[in-house]
């Protein structure tokens, strides 16, 4: 397989996804109002990591592309919990891809402990030879959340997903104590958006103050 081929178009979501969602943010930075996006991120998965879960789910090379839906995948991190489904809200309305899968994983979260919420899109990439959709995957999720998905994927890395007994309990409590602080966050919204919408404000005067 000319895996430089293969890859290039998902590169080429990645890139145009992460501008489209970072356009996001810019928009209510432009009207100074609370973003419900706090950063973007994406990658492409490694090459190695594909195969890897190609031969866990015996998918064959002529199938990855409609079998493995997270080849490209963007990462959208809020400040607050209510701010995932305001974003969710947001895709949904987006007439430039279709979403063919939802998975909620904050009310119904998984055995881990892991919380977010999945969207599984298809993607059509411009190339040379035409219209080209794609499967990409964009995981929308608070601070807390991925702080602690962050460091439960790299201790599933380091066990090659054999984590231990011991580690995944206090993996557990984690979990609950992010999403803890996340509903206490929540509770206090208003007045933290209150301040940021002050410094913000207080920016915005001495910017024009230098400006003169």
């Amino acid at each position: 397989m000319n895996w430089e081929m293969f890859m290039a178009p998902y590169n080429q979501a990645v890139d145009e996804l992460k501008v489209k969602l970072k356009g996001i943010r810019a928009q209510y930075e432009y009207g100074s109002m609370h973003s419900p996006i706090e950063f973007v991120t994406g990658r492409v998965k490694p090459i190695k990591s594909i195969l890897a879960k190609a031969r866990k789910r015996n998918v064959p090379y002529h199938a990855l592309e409609e079998e493995i839906q997270d080849i490209a995948g963007l990462r959208v991190v809020c400040p607050f919990v209510d701010d995932i489904y305001t974003v969710v809200g947001m895709i949904r309305q987006r007439e430039d891809f279709n979403i063919l899968e939802e998975k909620d994983y904050i009310t119904k979260k998984k055995e881990s402990g892991y919380r977010s919420y999945h969207v599984i899109i298809e993607y059509p990439v411009e190339t040379i030879q035409g219209v080209k959709k794609l499967l990409a995957e964009i995981q929308i999720r608070t601070l807390a959340m991925n702080f602690w998905a962050t460091n439960e994927h790299s201790l599933n890395y380091k066990y090659s997903g054999q984590i231990p007994m011991e580690v995944k309990a206090r993996l557990k409590k984690a979990a609950e104590a992010a999403f803890q602080l996340d509903e206490e966050m929540s509770k206090i919204r208003n007045e933290i958006q209150e301040a940021q919408a002050i410094f913000r404000n207080r920016n915005d005067s001495e910017a024009t103050k230098d400006d003169n």
